[in-house]
């Protein structure tokens, strides 16, 4: 186990859900609090770290060795230039990333599992979903790989990058002025993790916002917008087996139903919310309904969640 890794299991997770621990103390002195959601997170956060011990599955990470065995250069971190190009890349790299787990279903069905709650707090920053490895997601770092950068560095100061993110969950830290729109900050995460209509697939950084702002996904946090968290049709269920796999078996339901190869490449690989038969329920098609006042334009305009909508048709609400 390298020394970064060592930290982070040791050190960093521990630290983490205890500092959940206490915001939900001190908020359910407050406030109603949904200690069942903080429990289905607890769930996920043992969940992958027993998978990550005992069925380390990665489909994506023998691509990510083979493209580190056939690199175009060796770029040791003792190279004081290979730091920042190391931060960078990897900027890029999870950008495209949690883009694409947002727009393509096959990412998203994994990823809806961190946006699920339908709170938003430092407990939610550790339900992330369990088949995250399985679902390929390391695919998006073979390049960084592929320059020089060995994957287990590569992989761990991804963990740093979510390391990072984890006090963008609280709600409860306001705007950071001039930060805004240069680093990720609790109000850019708030508004990725926004249902609204005018927020969804927006601020999919990390540390940064550089990238959103260069390919126009950066959307700033509104005054007169207040941030609705969860999925476009809520998760109502506490079962966290549910949680996980809501979205796996809403897919399975559609791909056991498609009847050619475009269907079937489209439910994998499309946004969320495509249907062969129609606009469906994706982000845009929702936006294009609201915008010309057709039927629920209403309704629609206020719900919402993360990234894009379940076909309503094909999956009715996420929860059960």
């Amino acid at each position: 186990m390298h020394d970064l890794d060592r930290f982070l299991l040791h050190t960093a997770v521990p630290a983490v859900f205890l500092l959940a621990l206490i915001e939900a103390i001190v908020l359910s002195r407050r406030q109603r609090y949904d200690w069942r959601a903080f429990c289905v997170s607890t769930f996920d956060l043992a969940a992958r770290l027993a998978v990550g011990i005992f069925l380390p599955l990665s489909i994506a990470a023998p691509l990510v060795h083979a493209a580190h065995a056939h690199r175009v250069a060796t770029l040791p971190l003792d190279n004081w230039a290979a730091v920042p190009l190391l931060f960078l890349g990897q900027e890029f790299c999870y950008y495209w990333y949690h883009r694409a787990a947002h727009r393509m279903r096959w990412f998203w069905c994994n990823h809806a599992v961190h946006h699920s709650p339908n709170e938003l707090n430092l407990s939610a920053a550790f339900r992330i979903g369990v088949l995250g490895k399985a679902s390929g997601t390391a695919l998006f770092f073979v390049p960084l790989a592929w320059l020089g950068f060995p994957p287990a560095i590569v992989f761990a100061v991804l963990s740093l990058n979510l390391l990072y993110q984890f006090w963008l969950h609280a709600t409860w830290i306001p705007r950071l002025g001039w930060l805004e729109g240069i680093l990720n900050t609790p109000s850019a995460h708030r508004v990725h993790h926004a249902s609204n209509l005018d927020y969804l697939d927006a601020n999919y950084g990390g540390v940064l916002v550089v990238f959103d702002r260069l390919f126009g996904t950066y959307v700033p946090e509104r005054a007169d917008l207040p941030c609705r968290y969860g999925l476009v049709h809520p998760m109502t269920s506490y079962n966290p087996l549910h949680v996980e796999f809501a979205q796996w078996r809403a897919l399975l339901r559609d791909l056991a139903a498609a009847r050619s190869l475009r269907a079937v490449l489209g439910y994998l690989f499309l946004p969320p919310g495509w249907s062969p038969d129609g606009p469906g329920e994706t982000t845009e098609a929702l936006r294009a309904r609201r915008d010309a006042g057709g039927a629920g334009a209403g309704a629609i305009a206020g719900s919402g969640h993360t990234g894009a909508a379940l076909p309503a048709t094909a999956h009715g609400p996420s929860g059960s």
